[in-house]
């Protein structure tokens, strides 16, 4: 049975959401990080790998398990996670800011898994969004700059997952407005509710 880490290193985090105002990122992180959950709890069971209280109550609103009291750093918090997880086969880590994700990009990652290897959603940037590992093992706290090509470099099998969903996170103000149609509707509230939905 597979499992699901969403990492989520807080609701202020997105500052490049600017200009948006400082609640607005808050709520839209939040907002964004409640789209990615539904998803997810669709597909496997999830856990949020976070110590953000705002998080937690996404979560509980959710029913989504929390694994709290993790070190800083997406690597190391994952990795604490993992530690912690019992065997369950297949793992998911999905980040957070992945606002259009559905439940079948999800199933789409998992079915991509070669056996005994990884399968990576990478960003344009060549950064991580999601990760589904054979078995939680395989796991290195490689994220940064440049970090699919080293997690593809893990595993001896290893597959690249190319679809829009996975690959569209946002890090801006621009990137929400590009995807906004394609978001999920916590985020599109999140977005009208701080008067940053695009008019028709």
């Amino acid at each position: 049975m597979a499992a699901i880490l969403v990492p989520f290193r807080g609701a202020e985090g997105k500052r490049r959401l600017a200009p948006a105002t400082p609640e607005a990122r808050v709520a839209l992180g939040l907002a964004m990080l409640a789209d990615v959950l539904a998803a997810a709890v669709a597909v496997a069971d999830t856990t949020v790998v976070t110590n953000d209280e705002a998080a937690w109550r996404v979560a509980a609103e959710l029913e989504v398990d929390v694994r709290a009291g993790v070190p800083m750093g997406q690597g190391a918090a994952i990795g604490a996670a993992l530690r912690r997880l019992e065997p369950v086969g297949p793992v998911l880590v999905v980040n957070a800011d992945l606002p259009c994700l559905q439940p079948d990009d999800l199933r789409a990652l998992l079915d991509a898994v070669p056996p005994a290897g990884i399968a990576v959603a990478p960003a344009a940037d060549g950064t991580t969004n999601a990760l589904a590992l054979a078995d939680a093992g395989l796991f290195q706290p490689l994220y940064g700059p440049g970090s699919a090509e080293r997690f593809l470099a893990l595993a001896g099998q290893a597959v690249t997952v190319e679809h829009p969903n996975l690959a569209h996170d946002v890090d801006t103000l621009g990137d929400l407005r590009r995807y906004e149609l394609r978001t999920g509707p916590r985020t599109q509230m999140a977005l009208a509710m701080a008067g940053l939905a695009c008019v028709a």
